[in-house]
C-alpha cells in the first residue's frame, strides 16, 4: 500500500480498536493496486449483501427466479434493523425490493428473505465456490451473523477473495450485463 493509504488504514484500526482489511483491485485487468492484510480472515457482516443478491441474480438469469416476484412475510420474519421491510407488512416486497434494500439499506429482513429464496446460508457459500470463491463462507442468518467471535471462521472472508469475486459478479460472465449492471444500480 502506498504509505499514506497505510497510516490511514492504521489510524482507522487504532480509533476502531479491530483489525481492517483494504484492497483495491483494477476491475479491468485484476491487479491487486493496494492491499493491507490481504489475505487474512474478517467478518463479512453486512458485506456478503451484495454476493447474496449476485447470487439471487444468477438464479434469474437461469430463470429460476423473477426480479418482479413479490414475498409475503409477516411480523415473525422480521429481524432486528429491517428499516425497510418493516414498511411492507401488508403488501410484500418483490425480489427487486428485497435486493435494494438489503444492500443500500442493509435491510437485515431483506436479506434473510433473500437466503431463503436460494436456498440458505450454505447455498450461497456454495454458489460462491462454484465460483472458484473457496475462502468466503456464509454460515448464519441475520443478525446472528454479526457475532465476529475472534478466530471464528464463520462468516468471513477474506479482502482479496471478496475483491476477485466481486470483480467476477461485476465484471465476468457469470451474469448476463442486464444483471450486472442491476448488481451495480443497487
Amino acid at each position: 500500500a502506498h504509505p499514506e493509504t497505510l497510516v490511514k488504514v492504521k489510524d482507522a484500526e487504532d480509533q476502531l480498536g479491530a483489525r481492517v482489511g483494504y484492497i483495491e483491485l483494477d476491475l479491468n485487468s485484476g491487479k491487486i493496486l493496494e492491499s493491507f492484510r490481504p489475505e487474512e480472515r474478517f467478518p463479512m457482516m453486512s458485506t456478503f449483501k451484495v454476493l447474496l443478491c449476485g447470487a439471487v441474480l444468477s438464479r434469474i438469469d437461469a430463470g429460476q427466479e423473477q426480479l418482479g416476484r413479490r414475498i409475503h412475510y409477516s411480523q415473525n420474519d422480521l429481524v432486528e434493523y429491517s428499516p425497510v421491510t418493516e414498511k411492507h407488512l401488508t403488501d410484500g416486497m418483490t425480489v427487486r425490493e428485497l435486493c435494494s434494500a438489503a444492500i443500500t439499506m442493509s435491510d437485515n429482513t431483506a436479506a434473510n428473505l433473500l437466503l431463503t429464496t436460494i436456498g440458505g446460508p450454505k447455498e450461497l457459500t456454495a454458489f460462491l465456490h462454484n465460483m472458484g470463491d473457496h475462502v468466503t463462507r456464509l454460515d448464519r442468518w441475520e443478525p446472528e451473523l454479526n457475532e465476529a467471535i475472534p478466530n471464528d471462521e464463520r462468516d468471513t472472508t477474506m479482502p482479496v477473495a471478496m475483491a476477485t469475486t466481486l470483480r467476477k459478479l461485476l465484471t465476468g460472465e457469470l451474469l448476463t450485463l442486464a444483471s450486472r449492471q442491476q448488481l451495480i444500480d443497487w
